[in-house]
């Protein structure tokens, strides 16, 4: 795998990682009384947390395996799937409960963002593997594979004509 292509699928990992990190606290900080479901249970913002983990544990499990095995296509196109769907559900959480929860704006465009950037990545990583280029005959000996009017000589062999060689125009 190309390092541009490993350093841009880490580079939107810990974008994400860090733009969902600023909104954790964000999510934390509803006023008393309004995070309190029915019965006085738990917020449903405090449901943010464990899908902001997991998204930050997938990502940095890309620059990871990236840093210590250099691994093949496969292996990177499987974690950042993973990555991607972590990330979706918590864009999607986001999204859902940006005003109970007062996320800004900006925090949801951010990962949004992210997002989008990481579906990129993935289309880039999981595309098959371009196929390698055989040698033929002619690029072992260097000729070139198709004949021209610069490589042929005039007024002589198959292709002479009472006008010249029609590869000359």
């Amino acid at each position: 795998m190309k390092p541009g292509i490993a350093m841009l699928g880490l580079a939107a990992a810990l974008t994400l990682a860090l733009s969902i990190g600023a909104i954790g606290p964000a999510a934390a900080q509803v006023p008393p009384g309004l995070g309190a479901g029915p019965g006085g249970g738990a917020s449903p913002c405090e449901g943010f947390v464990p899908l902001r983990n997991d998204a930050q544990k997938k990502g940095m499990a890309i620059g990871v395996a990236e840093k210590e095995k250099h691994p093949d296509r496969k292996q990177i196109c499987r974690l950042v799937t993973v990555f991607s769907a972590a990330e979706e559900k918590a864009l999607k959480f986001l999204q859902a409960n940006m005003v109970w929860c007062g996320v800004p704006p900006q925090a949801v465009a951010a990962a949004k963002e992210a997002h989008v950037k990481t579906l990129k990545f993935r289309e880039v990583v999981c595309a098959p593997a371009p196929e390698p280029h055989l040698p033929t005959l002619s690029d072992a000996i260097g000729t070139p594979t198709l004949d021209t009017g610069k490589n042929t000589k005039t007024n002589t062999g198959t292709f002479n004509t009472l006008t010249g060689n029609p590869l000359d125009k």
